[in-house]
């Protein structure tokens, strides 16, 4: 059982372990981040940049980060000094034209060897805390200032996209700018990743002027503004942190996604009664994931990184490094709209260093290179080549299929409705072996619904076509193009958009 597991970190809080059931390294984690929200409040009012050098701020993020590190993982923590340090050996001397390629498959590789050795020498098919989880979120770190460094040294202006060219680093990193981008306490236990020039606004206290010039038209110094206060996100993030949580703790007790391959379940249960218990069980999964990424979220608020502009009203938007948008996963009307709003930093990750660079297939590239990020568990690849064909197969049919139904409001209510549904169940069917981890439950499930969707997808590639026929103006009609109005609204609102007004009055800090 994982709670008799023994902890590689610090074991001060045993006695609160034993009281509520939970592993040591788990109960470690939620107090070290707790510590960090309020060592967070304190490193933004105390050690502002207006206060204190920059110098002193890269410090003190990087010790803290260390410190939290050796307390949860105690001795393994030194896996993250020994692959950021490798790693920047190669960003010194490797040389500009090959040193992101090297850096990402030295990172890569580490991370891949630590992940074997949890995995098949320690605890296989414990979901409990380790030292692998900080170091998926360093190794994305590490690979993405490669690149970035690479783009902006050896790379033209012309020939970089637009996102390229504003995330391009122009010098290699200090140090001490590289160990604490890497390793500061508000990201170095659950993330989330960031773009090294974002960190390093947020540290040098340009990170509000900047977002204010760009909401504003570059008018900086037009309209004297106080520094936005971060204390209302954060106290809703929270909120929603102690919401997930119940809700975890409770319901995930009586839904187990482990109960849908036993016999008498697959037996007995009704097709239909199958389908919705699978749909609740992952339901009640998920909570977990929006307690950590959340509570991360709002650590990185509360030290007062984050910030993004302002919406419509002069509201400031704390979501540049949010990890996901919980309205958007559970009304998700599409495979890909899932995946752009669950672990969103990750999947930035993935688009800028493989997506948008790979020469061949990169749909197929992005999945295989997920899975290898994740870890070993065979489930995981099983969860990722069933997303190829989930991916391939709902594109194709969105093509094919839903500007039929885009000529009125309600055809278009009805379209979301099945594909919403369509989507969750999609969703459910493909995550489980992600849950389950072994080759063999995963298996025995989908031979439970008799691969029926893997089937599907396969049909749906191979029938319809790839560019489908296209539907006139006049089939359309006026009210389509209203809804398709509607849509692009929307996703200009729910991708954070920053051109928005930013001159009212804000609360100062």
């Amino acid at each position: 059982m994982a709670s008799a597991k023994t902890s590689t970190g610090s074991t001060l809080l045993q006695p609160l372990s034993d009281i509520t059931n939970i592993p040591i390294d788990q109960v470690n984690f939620v107090v070290c981040q707790l510590f960090a929200l309020f060592t967070a409040i304190w490193f933004r009012l105390y050690l502002h940049p207006s206060k204190t050098s920059t110098f002193v701020r890269h410090v003190v993020a990087t010790l803290l980060g260390f410190y939290l590190a050796l307390f949860c993982f105690g001795w393994y923590a030194l896996h993250f000094v020994i692959q950021s340090g490798i790693t920047y050996s190669i960003i010194l001397f490797a040389g500009e034209e090959n040193m992101h390629k090297y850096c990402f498959i030295v990172a890569l590789g580490y991370l891949s060897l630590c992940q074997i050795s949890r995995v098949y020498i320690f605890d296989y098919g414990l979901y409990s805390a380790d030292f692998s989880g900080p170091m998926m979120i360093i190794t994305q770190k590490i690979t993405s200032l490669a690149f970035e460094i690479h783009d902006g040294i050896s790379k033209k202006e012309e020939q970089l996209t637009p996102s390229q060219r504003s995330l391009a680093v122009r010098r290699v990193p200090s140090l001490l700018e590289y160990f604490s981008y890497n390793c500061n306490f508000m990201g170095i236990l659950a993330g989330p990743t960031c773009s090294y020039k974002d960190y390093i606004a947020f540290i040098e206290g340009s990170s509000f002027h900047l977002k204010h010039a760009e909401t504003n038209g570059n008018e900086n110094g037009k309209y004297k503004q106080a520094e936005p206060s971060p204390k209302a996100d954060v106290i809703h993030k929270l909120s929603v942190c102690a919401v997930s949580l119940l809700v975890y703790l409770t319901v995930s007790k009586y839904f187990s996604v482990e109960h849908t391959i036993d016999d008498h379940f697959i037996s007995s249960t009704p097709c239909y009664i199958q389908v919705i218990y699978l749909y609740i069980a992952m339901l009640a999964t998920r909570p977990k994931y929006y307690f950590a990424w959340t509570l991360a979220d709002a650590i990185n608020n509360a030290a007062g990184f984050g910030f993004n502009g302002c919406k419509k009203d002069g509201t400031p938007r704390w979501d540049l490094v949010s990890n996901l948008r919980i309205a958007d996963i559970e009304l998700a009307t599409s495979f890909k709209l899932f995946l752009d709003n669950w672990n969103i930093q990750t999947s930035l990750w993935l688009k800028r260093v493989c997506y948008e660079r790979c020469p061949y297939n990169p749909t197929a590239a992005t999945f295989l290179l997920s899975a290898i990020w994740h870890g070993v568990y065979p489930g995981y690849y099983l969860t990722f080549l069933t997303g190829i064909f989930m991916t391939m197969a709902a594109r194709t049919i969105r093509n094919n299929v839903r500007h039929y139904f885009l000529g009125s409001t309600t055809h278009k209510l009805i379209y979301d409705i099945l594909t919403w549904a369509a989507t969750q169940i999609a969703i459910c069917y493909t995550v489980v072996p992600f849950v389950l981890l072994s080759v063999a439950p995963s298996l025995k499930f989908y031979r439970s619904w008799y691969f029926c969707l893997h089937i599907a997808c396969l049909l749906v590639i191979v029938v319809l076509p790839v560019k489908p026929k296209q539907v006139s103006r006049k089939d359309l009609g006026n009210s389509q193009q209203a809804v398709h109005l509607q849509e692009q609204q929307a996703v200009s609102n729910s991708h954070a958009s920053t051109n928005n007004n930013c001159n009212q009055k804000r609360r100062e800090t």
